[in-house]
């Protein structure tokens, strides 16, 4: 279940004392690179996401930085669109000294874009917290597809992707 907000739609990432915004780099992450990923600094295990063959995880990170890892989504192809499992922003782009922000919307563009690119229109779901259900209808314009879950649909997903993905 999902459990994330959007803090801000953003061209890509900001620096939240500057204004200044960075380019950004989404890849695969691979199992080498797994080391970067510190206790302490992450909420969810994601090396047990990287373990499970069904699922892919992307890391954000800026341009001129690629070392340092902004944050975390893992998705899974559905055949006909991406479900989005979890995404985490790293430890300091979280609550009131978070460094940048732009990250939780850059990583669902990311999914729509995916799923854009696989032929599925941009299509993404995901399971989310109740509490977060109009967070996401507000921000993202998700809409609920039954109980918990919700879908971005391709109308919407292609706003986020034209925001964060200049052609």
């Amino acid at each position: 279940m999902l459990d994330f907000e959007i803090d801000k739609l953003t061209n890509s990432i900001q620096n939240v004392a500057s204004g200044d915004s960075f380019d950004t780099n989404i890849s695969q992450l691979t199992k080498a690179e797994q080391k970067l990923i510190k206790k302490g600094l992450w909420l969810f295990d994601w090396r047990k996401e990287l373990a499970d063959t069904t699922k892919t995880v992307y890391k954000l990170t800026i341009n001129s930085n690629p070392e340092i890892i902004q944050g975390l989504i893992s998705v899974e192809d559905r055949n006909d669109h991406i479900f989005m499992h979890l995404i985490e922003s790293a430890k300091f782009n979280k609550g009131k000294m978070k460094v940048y922000v732009g990250v939780p919307g850059n990583l669902v563009a990311f999914a729509c874009k995916l799923s854009k690119e696989k032929g599925y229109q941009g299509i993404v779901s995901f399971f989310a917290k109740t509490k977060l259900m109009a967070h996401y209808k507000e921000s993202l314009g998700a809409k609920v597809l039954f109980a918990n879950q919700m879908i971005i649909d391709e109308v919407n997903a292609e706003k986020l992707i034209t925001k964060y993905f200049k052609q």
